[in-house]
């Protein structure tokens, strides 16, 4: 008796090669068979998933949205496979770990390096992305651990705060004379700002602790780095607004200056989190156990 999984499964398959004759090649079996498991799917949810031509077939809007979930649901069930063979094999595991650029370089790293010295058989894979891209791979089951920045609100994940950071702004030399005093960030508003783009989480957060004091960011330039905040504001082209933490080589050089703010922004959050439905394997524990014990020392 064909179960319910294998008829998605099938239909995941056609999804992917447009062809029956093709997704049965995929799967070991006959065309017969996977046109007989598509019409049973379709009868039993009432509904069409494929539209047939000559060159093969396409999914339906509704074959579209039923293919999300599955995709999903698919994916999750390989990731569960993997964690099993890593449990039993833990010597060969690998932790995938989404985090976007500027967190990886200043506060991941020697997370790695300690993690590696006491696990050197553990591997690594990290995935890049924004905290809005990397929490959607994470529900897809494409990486085990996310790393990125807080607030995240979800109900779906378990969320640790790992380290507290501080926005600020900083200046390059061209501006050293407009800052000798300690300023309202209504007055540091007034020269040209520089900002991470709106799709970040750290930008969002300080839109929306400006719009409480009815003020807005109307940046000269958005960009979609850290690093280039800094290295914009470097050749004068504008105050920048940055995380203090991620900075401090800039500023200890005297490379940049810190604005002193009569008013601090609100601290924010750096933190991991994964998926409350599904188990980590053994080594992303341990990972997880390393950032938790050692957050305050390294």
């Amino acid at each position: 008796m064909v179960n319910k999984l294998d008829l998605y499964r099938v239909f995941y398959e056609v999804a992917q090669h447009r062809s029956f004759s093709k997704a049965a090649k995929s799967l070991y079996l006959t065309q017969p068979a996977v046109s007989q498991a598509i019409a049973q799917l379709e009868q039993e949810l009432s509904i069409r998933l494929f539209n047939r031509n000559p060159q093969g077939v396409i999914l339906t809007d509704e074959g579209k949205l039923l293919h999300d979930y599955v995709y999903s649901a698919l994916n999750l069930l390989d990731s569960g496979e993997k964690k099993m063979e890593e449990f039993k094999l833990l010597k060969g595991g690998k932790i995938e770990i989404g985090v976007g650029d500027t967190i990886s370089r200043y506060f991941l790293l020697p997370f790695l390096e300690h993690f590696h010295q006491i696990y050197p058989e553990i591997s690594f894979k990290l995935v890049n992305g924004t905290t809005s891209e990397l929490i959607d791979i994470l529900k897809q089951g494409k990486i085990d651990i996310a790393i990125c920045n807080f607030p995240i609100e979800d109900d779906k994940l378990e969320k640790i705060h790992c380290a507290d950071v501080q926005d600020t702004f900083v200046y390059g030399s061209k501006y050293a004379k407009n800052f000798l005093e300690p300023q309202s960030i209504e007055d540091v508003l007034k020269h040209p700002i520089i900002c991470l783009d709106q799709d970040s989480i750290s930008r969002r957060f300080i839109d929306s602790f400006l719009k409480e004091k009815e003020l807005s960011l109307n940046p000269e330039f958005e960009l979609g780095s850290h690093d280039l905040l800094l290295d914009f504001a470097k050749i004068n082209l504008g105050v920048a607004c940055v995380t203090k933490e991620f900075s401090k080589a800039y500023i200890k050089q005297g490379i940049l200056q810190e604005v002193d703010l009569i008013e601090q922004i609100p601290k924010r959050a750096i933190g991991l989190c994964y998926l409350k439905s599904v188990s980590l394997s053994l080594a992303s524990q341990k990972f997880v156990q390393v950032i938790i014990n050692n957050k305050n020392t390294l």
